[in-house]
């Protein structure tokens, strides 16, 4: 009893011995295996492993890929513009025995300090090389590359392999923002004013293009309108001297019936003239005298004996005459 009393403790304590002497390693991490703070032993592979209880220890990494958002960072570009970048970084360790070497017992909070300053440093670097358009517009890919491969070649020194950088935003400071939008609305109007020029310049060309055109048309007619006005009166004139010379006695009594006609309208027609004025000489107060008489009775004789020889004798009616020359011959012809 007293030997199995003594062996029980040992036998405990060799069984915790042997279960602190054994780790696992998981596929998502990487161990270092440490003895009085140096490094023994570096694992990566997943499985069972192997230390010296009491004297080593075991440190686990997170072998999956790590992601940082870096401090909004104001930069000046080429053109003195300042910007407001932050940028997004993927990355994991590469050498873990380098990586403890280099950030010591804080492990990954040291290590994102460590890769936010390379960061910065990276974008400071790139983006003050070129001008702000180049940083704001949709192509930023070989920026982005550009500050991926600084911040790779500095993350070497500390076992982390940098994946790959974004930009994130790239902003105006808040206090440029108004001095900018001032200025692109300054460039708008301006634009707007061109704009605005152009058009009334074109305006005044079609303007003055519509009004040649007017004048030009209205001369033609107006020309036209002499031309054809011109034609009707030399017609006009031919038939009055036409028809005067067929028979001028019963023309001179015509045109004064017309013209009796055309003073001598309504009921009360009052007229300032001389007794003795040509105007009554078909208006005698003892009737009309002997020689119109005599005119009349030649011309009704002459028409008793041929009626056809009056209407031969005057011109015909010619449709393309104007109205008043065709009025006149109608009369003319009755």
């Amino acid at each position: 009893m007293k030997k199995a009393g003594v062996l029980l403790p040992v036998l405990v304590v060799a069984i915790v011995t042997a279960f602190s002497a054994l780790f696992v390693v998981d596929e998502r991490e990487n161990v270092l295996v440490l003895q009085f703070g140096q490094v023994k032993q570096e694992i990566k592979e997943p499985g069972l492993g192997f230390k010296l209880p009491f004297i080593q220890e075991v440190v686990r990494y997170d072998a999956r890929i790590l992601g940082l958002q870096t401090q909004p960072l104001e930069v000046t570009p080429l053109d003195d513009r300042r910007l407001v970048v932050d940028a997004f970084l993927r990355w994991r360790l590469e050498a873990v025995r380098r990586f403890r070497e280099a950030v010591g017992v804080d492990g990954v909070r040291a290590a994102q300090g460590r890769m936010d300053r390379i960061m910065n440093a990276a974008i400071r670097e790139v983006l003050g090389s070129v001008p702000s358009n180049t940083v704001l517009s949709e192509d930023r890919t070989a920026l982005m590359n550009r500050i991926r491969d600084l911040a790779r070649r500095e993350a070497q020194t500390l076992g982390i392999e940098v994946i790959d950088v974004r930009l994130t935003r790239t902003d105006l400071p808040r206090e440029n923002l108004e001095a900018t939008f001032a200025r692109m609305r300054a460039e708008l109007e301006r634009e707007a004013a061109a704009e605005r020029a152009r058009g009334n310049e074109a305006a005044q060309r079609v303007r003055a293009l519509a009004d040649r055109t007017v004048i030009e048309l209205v001369s033609a007619s107006r020309r036209e309108a002499e031309i054809i006005r011109g034609e009707a009166d030399a017609q006009r004139n031919r038939i009055y001297a036409e028809a005067f010379s067929l028979d001028p006695e019963f023309f001179a009594f015509t045109r004064s019936m017309q013209s009796y006609e055309r003073a001598l309208r309504g009921d009360n027609t009052s007229m300032v003239l001389r007794p003795d004025s040509e105007f009554f000489t078909f208006l005698r107060s003892d009737g009309m005298g002997d020689d119109v008489l005599s005119m009349v009775r030649d011309a009704a004789e002459r028409l008793a004996e041929d009626p056809a020889t009056l209407q031969q004798r005057t011109p015909e009616s010619d449709p393309s005459e104007p109205d008043a020359v065709r009025e006149l011959e109608a009369i003319i012809g009755n």
